[in-house]
């Protein structure tokens, strides 16, 4: 007997048709699927074919090595001495420098132009744009020669705030200096005037900015490219000396670097210029020559002048020779009046630096204590060796044709250059 309450529901068995209307639908999804992929693998091949075409296998490896060293670049950034400058990117500067408008130009170096920015903070920097064919190292590279300029750090060297590497574009960020580069003073660029105290503190700032690099940085680095339009100044003209573009780093162990020229003509030391012998003694020797333009106010070299007054180093040491040497000051000095005995120690020290021979010129922190007058200036200037300019233009001659003016150091002279040459 049934429970009452209970209903017993039978389902009917299904039929034939609707079995036969099921496994069809199933087929038709499964065709589907199939033709689906089908197509999907022909458009993908055919893809593959024209990309592969049109572009080379060597680039897409290249441009995966590159995403992975610009990754690597990028993670290793903020390590490090890095972490004290700030990464900008190029629209940031592109704003700040409103567009690299020529109105905003500082100047232009050997490897690019700086420009005034104005960032959103306010501040003011200077924006050097390397030229993009000479500037050709990579990402990494770029960071690691920053990672250089950042770990030397003085008082007398130009700062850099930060850097932007955004595909070729390489642009470093440094200070903004109020009153810009020396060059602009002594040669007439602008009314401003230096007198004895202000010439004094920023020929003994650069020397001190070149012992530091010399002899007192964790690394010894030649400027190579000492001259004024380098040495920047501050609002209270202080001297910074900038553009590290040609510097070079070197062993404590080696004497010199045997490498092609680079530099400016006027301040190269003859070594350097004729044989391509680089040691900080050619920083000794461009500092000598801008001594002398910062006291008398003009260029190394000057054609619209006399014969006898074209060549500054030359002059001076003719005035020298002549007991005279002291009517190489600036006339504006003169009638506001400078220490004379100061003048001619610095004078002094000048020609000490242009010496003939690279052994033959004081380091830097010698030039210092002399400038300062903590050591006795004992030692006495021999005559610098010059180019008879009359040869020249008689006989036409070049850099290569006065190395006998020149000739290399004696073994008994400077033991460390004859063992370097072995």
């Amino acid at each position: 007997m049934m429970a009452r309450g209970a209903l017993e529901v039978i389902s009917p068995p299904p039929t034939e048709l609707q079995m036969q209307s099921s496994s069809s639908s199933s087929n038709s999804s499964a065709l589907f699927f199939f033709l689906g992929g089908i197509v999907f693998l022909t458009i993908l091949l055919i893809l593959i074919v024209v990309f592969w075409k049109f572009v080379k296998p060597s680039d897409i490896v290249k441009f995966l090595l590159r995403r992975t060293k610009r990754q690597k670049a990028s993670a290793d950034f903020w390590s490090g001495s890095l972490r004290t400058i700030s990464y900008f990117d190029f629209h940031t500067l592109k704003k700040a420098t409103k567009n690299f408008h020529p109105g905003n130009l500082l100047g232009i170096g050997g490897f690019g132009p700086v420009y005034r920015g104005k960032l959103a903070d306010g501040r003011m920097v200077a924006v050097k744009k390397l030229s993009l064919e000479k500037s050709q190292q990579g990402e990494s590279e770029f960071l690691s020669e920053v990672r250089m300029i950042t770990s030397i750090q003085h008082k007398n060297l130009v700062r850099l705030l930060g850097c932007c590497s955004d595909g070729p574009q390489r642009l470093l960020v440094y200070e903004y200096m109020k009153n810009r580069s020396l060059d602009l003073i002594l040669y007439g660029k602008t009314d401003q005037f230096l007198d004895w105290k202000t010439r004094f503190q920023i020929i003994l700032g650069i020397a001190r900015g070149l012992q530091y690099l010399h002899e007192d940085s964790h690394l010894r680095i030649v400027h190579r490219d000492i001259k004024a339009s380098n040495i920047l100044l501050d609002d209270k003209f202080q001297p910074r000396i900038g553009d590290f573009g040609l510097a070079r780093f070197f062993p404590e162990d080696q004497a010199y670097l045997s490498t092609t020229f680079a530099g400016t003509l006027g301040y190269t030391a003859p070594e350097y210029a004729i044989r391509g012998e680089l040691s900080e003694k050619a920083d000794i020797y461009s500092f000598g020559v801008l001594v002398l333009e910062i006291i008398s106010c003009r260029k190394n070299t000057d054609l619209t002048l006399p014969s006898d007054m074209q060549y500054l180093p030359e002059y001076a040491w003719k005035l020298y020779e002549r007991s005279n040497v002291i009517d190489l000051v600036d006339p504006r000095m003169r009638e506001h009046g400078f220490v004379e005995r100061d003048v001619l120690q610095a004078i002094q020290v000048a020609f000490l630096c242009l010496q003939p021979h690279a052994n033959l010129r004081p380091p830097m922190s010698e030039i210092v204590a002399m400038l300062t007058y903590k050591v006795e200036m004992v030692r006495t200037p021999v005559k610098p060796t010059f180019l008879d300019r009359r040869s020249r233009k008689e006989n036409n001659l070049s850099w290569d044709t006065i190395s006998e003016v020149f000739p290399s150091p004696l073994p008994s002279e400077s033991p460390s250059l004859s063992r370097q040459k072995k």
